[in-house]
């Protein structure tokens, strides 16, 4: 006995994602397409459906459906594609459905880990002060390969002019004036730690710190002398 045909009894446009259409089989809900796919398989009301091509557009609609939260997660934030995979089926998308949407965004450019990349490290490195190690780590943890990190800090350093001694030592001085109420001590060694956590080689760290704690000190100095001058 051949299986029963079923029937295409309504498709709609979905009033709150422009593009989808919703495809009714048999009065009941069967997948969201869009208008390309609706055209493919050649869907119209009143159409019949065996099973394998109900089971396809099955498939086509849970691929749109993994599609279209994976534009919605990158309309919130650049993300890398590992990073966003991860998400995509944690978030309960399957596997197969996360991965083909990953290469689509690749092949038609929306995700792009050098790009991703590079404004990751500008916004970290100008805005937070983060060293370059500490940015490397960062992006290969968010799934980006650790060359692609590597070139994308460095072609983004060099294409903006980075001042990464500046950067380092605009750091430092904020975090100085916050440690104004501590002792010598205890302000070296928080200082350095700060640092440290974002990165910065040993030497960097010492030699900023040489000239930003001499320069404090000769301003302390300098306070205290023209103190002692007024009060005579």
């Amino acid at each position: 006995m051949l299986p029963q045909e079923r029937v295409v009894t309504g498709i709609t446009s979905n009033a709150k994602r422009p593009g989808r259409f919703a495809i009714e089989v048999d009065d009941k809900a069967l997948a969201t397409l869009t208008l390309d796919v609706i055209e493919r398989f050649g869907l119209r009301v009143g159409g019949q459906l065996d099973e394998v091509t109900a089971d396809s557009i099955v498939k086509e609609g849970q691929l749109l459906r993994t599609f279209d939260r994976a534009v919605g997660m990158l309309a919130t934030r650049a993300r890398s594609a590992r990073e966003l995979q991860r998400r995509l089926i944690q978030k309960g998308e399957p596997e197969e459905a996360a991965n083909a949407t990953i290469e689509r965004l690749i092949v038609s450019g929306f995700l792009n880990d050098g790009s991703y990349a590079r404004q990751f490290a500008r916004a970290r490195m100008t805005g937070a002060g983060i060293a370059r190690r500490r940015l490397k780590q960062e992006l290969v943890r968010k799934g980006v390969a650790g060359d692609i990190a590597e070139h994308a800090i460095s072609e983004m350093v060099t294409d903006d002019a980075v001042d990464e001694d500046a950067i380092l030592e605009r750091v430092a001085r904020k975090k100085l004036r916050s440690l104004s109420a501590a002792d010598e001590v205890t302000k070296r060694r928080r200082l350095f730690g700060f640092l440290a956590r974002r990165g910065y080689d040993v030497a960097d760290i010492q030699r900023v710190m040489r000239e930003i704690l001499a320069a404090s000190a000769g301003t302390a100095s300098c306070d205290s002398s023209s103190g002692f001058g007024l009060s005579e």
